[in-house]
């Protein structure tokens, strides 16, 4: 879609958030097929990765740090759990929570999922420089912070967490 006009930018040149969208949709498919041919997923990744980094020591962490609602990540936490890549122990302390950890079949899927995100990442990153690729963070670190209000609003309305 290109927009001419009266339309935001340059004349014929589709409009930066468009595009933005779209790059995000192709990358997001191309990312979950490269996690799938190494064996995993997107959610499975995120839980692997969070729990390795130390950063999660409880389950309900681990959802902050994923950034999804509890009920989801008992979703997936149950799925890890079916196969064999994490358990969960009640907290001796505090009965209520359950802290997860990574079980040996979860370590080296862990190791293969990262080498199938470090390839991902080194593939988008084709013929452009790390100055480039830093100045393009810094532009979408700034356009997410000009729509900030909306997203602050969005958690005000409840809608702060997507599911995964």
């Amino acid at each position: 879609m290109v927009v001419r006009n009266g339309s935001p930018g340059a004349p014929g040149k589709t409009p930066i958030g468009l595009q933005v969208a779209r790059t995000s949709k192709a990358l997001d498919r191309a990312f979950d097929k490269a996690l799938a041919s190494a064996g995993g997923n997107r959610p499975m990744w995120l839980v692997l990765l969070s729990i390795m980094s130390g950063s999660a020591r409880t389950q309900s962490d681990l959802a902050e740090r994923v950034g999804v609602r509890g009920p989801t990540l008992t979703h997936h936490l149950d799925n890890l759990e079916r196969r064999g890549l994490v358990i969960r122990e009640r907290d001796a302390s505090n009965r209520r929570v359950q802290r997860v950890q990574l079980t040996a079949a979860g370590a080296a899927m862990f190791h293969r999922l990262r080498e199938a995100a470090v390839a991902f990442d080194r593939q988008a990153r084709t013929g452009i420089p790390d100055d480039q690729v830093d100045e393009l963070r810094r532009l979408l670190i700034r356009m997410q912070d000009n729509v900030q209000p909306t997203m602050d609003q969005d958690r005000v309305d409840g809608s702060e967490r997507s599911d995964i």
